[in-house]
């Protein structure tokens, strides 16, 4: 059954409810621009994994598809398929954390921002709402999806500046932008877009030097350098690409047990991934290239066992359950992968266990050091 798309008003009203409920929404600019861009109109379609290992496509014109896409949820918006299998090529942000970062960069009526990841239009549609169409420029590597975008965010009545190209060049042509706002996640932050940023101005973007490591961090521009504090709250988006199609699936490391060194470990091997602080700090002795997962023996039973890896070819397997509060670790390579981990998590247990917003980040065209509490404070380590 479909529903009619006059009724879509309503869910627009109560998705911006439901975050405001949620503590995501709290000034009055952003949620009538919730109310007012038709997001079903810029996410026709999306794609939903199902028990097979496959993908269905549900239409958002239906009511399933009406209430999915005016809910707090994220949506995969267009696949890729490659020699790994299909993977996820674009998706729409989670309206909760689309808004919680709009409103932390704090724009005013006179700002002219620059958007990183158009995907859909719904983000770029959001600050044209508030901006104005002159005031909003949106880029992406993906020329057929920039091309979509234009077409839907015209249809239904905004028109941003989009281009088509590498992200982390930022768009010179247009600059300087008062405010930059990236939706995918980088390494560190590309001195292109403190560049193009005016004085006082403000970077929010995900900073993961590592697969899964790190978050949501805002900058502020200063003369000679960008600076700020990570985000509170932990938040996590896909990598930005320097070209298109998907992004390359890290490789794994065999894991050879003949050749492992055995012991055992006091920390529980789902620690990096249940206190992703730890994971981030264990990212600057890790290295970028780190791939990890779940395995076991039979793959119709759960997991018995967690692994990482990285390409100079160092593994570690550890044990899901353990004896007495210990948990068997198997590590191969020229590293052992596990003892890095238990290392982070002393640090971060020695430094008082702090939460994401006592950390911070400063950038200068030499380096991008991560601080504890105050810029002069105590050194984290170094984006590369």
């Amino acid at each position: 059954m479909t529903t009619a798309v006059t009724d879509w008003h309503d869910h627009a009203h109560r998705l911006a409810d439901e975050l405001e409920q949620a503590g995501k929404l709290t000034t009055p600019e952003w949620r009538q621009a919730i109310c007012a861009v038709p997001r079903h109109e810029l996410v026709p379609t999306y794609h939903q994994p199902t028990s097979e290992g496959t993908w269905r496509e549900i239409d958002t014109s239906t009511d399933e598809g009406l209430r999915t896409v005016y809910s707090n949820t994220v949506l995969v918006t267009a696949l890729t398929t490659g020699t790994a299998g299909t993977t996820v090529l674009s998706s729409s942000t989670q309206p909760g954390l689309m808004t919680r970062m709009l409103e932390a960069l704090d724009v005013h009526d006179e700002h002219r921002v620059l958007e990183v990841g158009t995907g859909t239009g719904y983000n770029a549609a959001l600050l044209a709402h508030r901006l104005g169409d002159e005031r909003v420029f949106s880029i992406d590597v993906e020329p057929h999806l920039v091309e979509i975008a234009r077409n839907r965010l015209a249809r239904v009545g905004y028109h941003p500046t989009l281009a088509v190209g590498d992200g982390a060049a930022g768009l010179a042509e247009h600059a300087p932008f008062d405010r930059v706002i990236a939706t995918c996640a980088v390494p560190s932050i590309p001195w292109s877009w403190v560049e193009q940023t005016q004085p006082g101005g403000v970077i929010l973007t995900d900073v993961k030097p590592a697969l899964g490591a790190g978050s949501l961090v805002r900058l502020t521009r200063h003369d000679d350098r960008a600076e700020g504090r990570f985000d509170a709250t932990y938040a996590a988006f896909m990598d930005l690409r320097h070209h298109p199609g998907g992004n390359l699936t890290p490789a794994r490391t065999e894991r050879d047990h003949s050749h492992a060194e055995h012991r055992t470990s006091p920390l529980d091997p789902r620690t990096p991934w249940t206190s992703m602080i730890v994971w981030f700090l264990a990212s600057f002795a890790l290295g970028r290239t780190i791939s990890f997962g779940y395995t076991g023996a039979d793959t119709t039973q759960p997991p018995t066992a967690s692994w990482i890896s990285t390409l100079d070819g160092s593994w570690a397997e550890i044990s899901l359950t353990g004896e007495g509060g210990q948990y068997t670790v198997a590590e191969g390579g020229p590293r052992r992968l596990w003892s890095l981990i238990e290392n982070a998590h002393q640090r971060w247990t020695d430094l008082g266990t702090p939460g994401w917003g006592r950390f911070g980040l400063t950038v200068t065209p030499e380096r991008q050091l991560v601080w504890l509490d105050e810029p002069h404070g105590e050194s984290i380590g170094e984006l590369t």
